[in-house]
């Protein structure tokens, strides 16, 4: 592949990964500040967020089935036609967001659309990663594989970016009657731009090598997948586990555990996730060079140790109510997070064979970002009641995905470069 052609197929992973998350991020922004008061107006401060986080972890729970449906496409007709299906799948459910009439308009039908509209947004997710990765790690050279991949790991923290200067901007400018009124549907709503855009640029991306080389089988990619690379999808899945737990706790949790329990403003909690999307986006191909120099299964544990060791310090420096001590308490737990998504995608692609490695890599990645993402914010969040608004239980959450990530990487260390034919896991360098 020319150097032209593979920016253009990097440009796509990295633009269409962006706007899905983007549209993803926002409902979470959104679910944090705004959601209880507008969709459930009749509970407590803490039961309201805990019950907008509900119909936000409804996303992550669709997540692993969109692995598994836009999984069985890609796998089967190609990575291509599959990220064209998720994008337009996400850009529609998300405008809708913008258009749901709240609770006072028409009772408990709004917060049923929003877990209707999640569910969807949920499911295009969940085929759109495995899809992106792909597309930049089967066209990348073998020894840059990582750096490739990170282009479809990019749009996490870009997504962020702009989920949360969009939200910044509009708090600023807006009193917060104007903000809670209609301000806050402006993020979704202008969505469908992006969504054009993302559509246009990979229409012109070129389907990938290995799965024009690859023979298919009679059974279905998720049935194949489970019956010979079920112990791939288990390792897969806690390579990314640690991160996505830290991740979500450092941005989404923080957010609503910085600003109903700790009482800062949220100007103050935007900032330190502004912070996250900027230290990952700024290190990302930093760590995917040494993966791709040092070893991809080196930079992940690297990165999990780190993470596990900072798991409670940065609630030590939520509690000073300090701007600044927020945003580093998040900033260096980014570090650790990064260090493993950045990588994770070539790591995880190597584990399956092509003819499943949409379908088993999609599997793997979205049920780390159920359990991540959906199930520990929602459990974190209850537990402020449940202790009286103690952290404890959150670090240790933190600590003991970190250590299954760890585990997980000894389990299925594989050769650098090498894809491993399944369901041979454990090979050693």
């Amino acid at each position: 592949m020319t150097k032209p052609q593979m920016r253009r197929v990097a440009l796509a992973s990295a633009l269409g990964t962006s706007i899905e998350w983007y549209d993803f991020f926002i409902y979470t922004t959104a679910s944090a500040l705004v959601f209880n008061k507008l969709f459930f107006p009749t509970l407590s401060p803490i039961a309201g967020v805990l019950s907008a986080f509900a119909t936000y972890a409804v996303g992550y729970v669709a997540r692993p089935l969109g692995a598994i449906v836009f999984g069985h496409f890609g796998d089967r007709i190609g990575r291509k036609k599959s990220l064209v299906w998720t994008l337009l799948m996400m850009g529609t459910a998300t405008f809708l967001v913008g258009c749901v009439p709240t609770y006072s308009g028409i009772g408990a039908l709004a917060p049923l659309l929003l877990v209707v509209l999640r569910f969807v947004q949920g499911l295009a997710v969940g085929g759109e990663w495995g899809g992106a990765a792909l597309i930049s790690v089967e066209h990348a050279p073998a020894r840059r594989r990582s750096f490739f991949g990170a282009f479809a790991q990019i749009g996490s923290p870009v997504g962020l970016l702009l989920a949360t200067v969009m939200f910044t901007v509009l708090n600023g400018l807006l009193t917060a009657e104007q903000f809670e009124s209609w301000g806050w549907r402006l993020p979704f709503l202008v969505s469908i731009v992006l969504v054009v855009v993302g559509f246009v640029v990979r229409l012109r991306i070129e389907e990938t090598p290995d799965f024009q080389k690859s023979k298919r089988s009679d059974a279905l990619p998720i049935v194949e997948c489970l019956r010979t690379s079920w112990r791939q999808i288990v390792v897969g899945l806690g390579i990314f586990a640690g991160g996505f737990v830290a991740y979500y706790l450092l941005t989404t949790f923080m957010l609503a555990y910085t600003t109903t329990q700790l009482g800062l403003p949220k100007s103050t909690a935007l900032a330190g996730q502004i912070v996250a999307a900027v230290v990952e986006a700024a290190l990302m191909f930093v760590f995917a060079a040494m993966g791709d120099k040092h070893g991809k299964a080196k930079v992940i544990g690297w990165g999990a140790v780190a993470g596990l060791l900072w798991a409670v310090p940065p609630f030590w420096l939520f509690g000073t109510g300090s701007a600044f001590w927020l945003c580093v308490g998040v900033g260096v737990g980014l570090i650790g997070v990064t260090a493993t998504y950045s990588v994770g995608a070539a790591y995880v692609a190597q584990l399956f064979a092509p003819r499943v490695r949409y379908t088993g890599m999609s599997l793997s990645y979205q049920l780390a970002g159920a359990i991540g993402g959906g199930v520990v914010p929602l459990f974190s969040t209850a537990s402020l009641e449940w202790t009286g608004g103690h952290y404890w239980p959150v670090a240790l959450t933190t600590v003991l995905f970190y250590a299954f990530t760890l585990v997980c990487l000894r389990i299925g260390r594989v050769r650098e470069g090498v894809a491993v034919p399944a369901p041979a896991v454990g090979v050693a360098r």
